[in-house]
């Protein structure tokens, strides 16, 4: 009986051995290969590349510029996402579940689909700005900075919306109905009461939020003109300005790891001050606002909610417009589906072979993981669930740079195959199928597995027939947010592809970029649909009509 224990308990230990060989080949590697590729020039110790990035102001001014998008979204997405988690949960809004859905489908776009969007709105020859102009109003430009904080504040905000819904339904009414005993109501209940409560969450989304704005690579790339950011930087150092100098594009790679590593390291240090835990008895009951005030917040939620979703209403509508050559002309037609469907038919299938292929190994992996960092905690499972969170905090660039450095000769020659996409798209969006097993998971009494192998049913067992099925809202929830993330994946991808692995998301890049406006918005519209159909999928599989992380 003893043996047999001892051999159940090894099956772990051999899933423990095995996922950490495979963060060792596949995230570990990479990046020491990484690390030796900025310091060695010529087989010599050389920090040759770091001296080159230092020395010129044109390189060291684009971290500043990363650094100021970023306070400057994320400080816009919390000004615009809190007040409006507070009004969703805290009163009766019309159409709430629609509302929901529209800001899901606005965190869950590319950011960059965005700025194509603004770009034909509020470009030089936008839409509006011919209309505004036609009146006498004259738009400010829609390039540079303003232009990027606008595209990515819209696009982010949301996250804040739905971390914070959920950290509401953590709070006891009784807390809120005290504090109005009081005589702390309204505003002064919002800033005293509510945003203290909240806060490790809210701390968490800016983070969040942060390093999504910092790491973005096609809302810069697009909108920016003339105002570099770093993840620009990256992808012109190592493959345009130095002429692929690859020492270069590896020390700049290097320093943008240093730079969010400490970021996130601050960002916990600030969260482990303000760290505890609430569990609500009696969750936030909504109510009816009154008269005006109920005007105003069902006008600040729908603007707010409308303003965001514009720019993916007019892609759907522009992929209607008929065009010639480049430019939209009036009518409208079809041809730009035809186009699609015909020109480039890998993008499509490609999309969902091998995004199908990375969500299914991320979904066994996360499982895997979860168990271990809850059930098996020692010190290789925690090296486990750090080693998963790494690639969290590194931009999507720097990570698609390592792994062609890695895998580009044999035996480990893998550039230009699906499967190094596969192990990109793995490594990068794991971490949310992980957290939200790993939460799950937690909720779940260990008692109901020690029942069951009492009852003389195997670990294993237990495993996979008790445990993994009680995991499965967590396990879905996960998924879900792994794959519209996969699917929409562009900062990895653009380095990493070629013209037999394009997706959707690159096709969408490629046409904004020669200008092609009606053909990408053809693929943009595909990928919304596809959005949209998950979030259906979603909430069909779980029962939730209200979603929250």
């Amino acid at each position: 009986m003893s043996r047999e224990k001892s051999k159940r308990k090894d099956v772990w230990k051999l899933v423990s051995l095995l996922v950490i060989l495979m963060y060792a080949l596949i995230l570990v590697y990479p990046l020491i290969r990484l690390l030796r590729e900025s310091v060695i020039v010529e087989g010599q110790f050389s920090l040759q590349g770091f001296k080159d990035f230092f020395s010129k102001p044109y390189y060291v001014r684009s971290i500043g510029n990363s650094l100021k998008v970023s306070l400057a979204a994320t400080a816009i997405s919390l000004a615009l996402g809190v007040p409006l988690a507070y009004f969703y949960q805290m009163y009766e809004i019309k159409g709430k579940s629609l509302l929901q859905v529209l800001v899901i489908l606005c965190s869950m776009s590319a950011p960059f689909i965005g700025a194509y969007s603004w770009i034909v709105l509020l470009g030089r020859s936008g839409v509006f700005t011919k209309l505004l102009e036609s009146i006498g109003i004259q738009v400010g430009s829609i390039y540079g900075f303003s232009g990027i904080v606008l595209v990515l504040s819209l696009q982010l905000f949301p996250l804040v919306f739905l971390y914070l819904c959920g950290a509401l339904k953590n709070v006891d009414n009784s807390l809120l109905e005290a504090s109005v005993n009081m005589g702390c109501s309204g505003a002064k209940m919002f800033f005293t009461v509510v945003i203290p409560l909240c806060m490790p969450t809210i701390i968490a989304a800016s983070l969040l939020v942060f390093m999504r704005a910092f790491a973005d690579f096609g809302t810069p790339l697009l909108i920016g003109e003339g105002y570099k950011t770093f993840p620009v930087i990256i992808y012109d150092a190592y493959f345009a300005e130095t002429g692929g100098d690859h020492t270069f594009g590896a020390a700049v790679s290097v320093i943008g790891i240093f730079i969010t590593a400490a970021i996130f390291l601050f960002q916990s240090w600030i969260s482990n001050r303000h760290h505890f835990t609430m569990n609500a008895m009696h969750s936030i009951e909504r109510k009816k606002a009154k008269g005006f005030k109920n005007v105003l917040l069902h006008i600040y939620c729908w603007a707010i909610v409308g303003l965001s979703f514009m720019p993916q209403v007019y892609v759907i509508y522009s992929s209607f417009q008929k065009t010639s050559g480049k430019l939209f002309v009036p009518g409208y037609s079809l041809e730009s589906y035809r186009f699609a469907f015909t020109h480039l038919k890998k993008a499509i299938p490609n999309t969902f072979l091998i995004g199908i292929a990375a969500l299914a190994l991320v979904v066994v992996l996360a499982i895997l993981i979860a168990y271990l960092v809850v059930r098996r905690a020692n010190v290789a499972n925690k090296v486990i669930d750090t080693l998963s969170m790494v690639p969290y905090i590194i931009p999507g660039s720097v990570i698609g740079i390592a792994l062609v450095l890695s895998f580009s000769k044999r035996p480990l020659l893998l550039s230009g195959t699906a499967a190094i996409m596969v192990i990109a798209l793995i490594i990068r969006r794991i971490p949310y199928t992980i957290r939200s097993s790993v939460a799950v998971l937690q909720q779940i009494p260990i008692t109901i597995e020690e029942a069951a192998i009492s009852l003389g049913a195997s670990k294993m067992k237990t495993f996979f027939t008790i445990t993994v099925p009680m995991m499965g809202n967590g396990i879905i929830s996960g998924a879900i947010l792994s794959w519209v993330t996969i699917i929409t994946e562009l900062s990895t991808a653009v380095i990493l592809y070629n013209a037999n692995t394009i997706t959707l998301t690159l096709a969408v890049y490629t046409y904004v970029s020669r200008g092609s406006y009606g053909i990408a918005a053809a693929y943009a519209t595909i990928l919304t649909v596809t959005t949209i159909l998950s979030l259906l999928l979603y909430m069909k599989l779980t029962g939730n009509k209200e979603v929250s992380l």
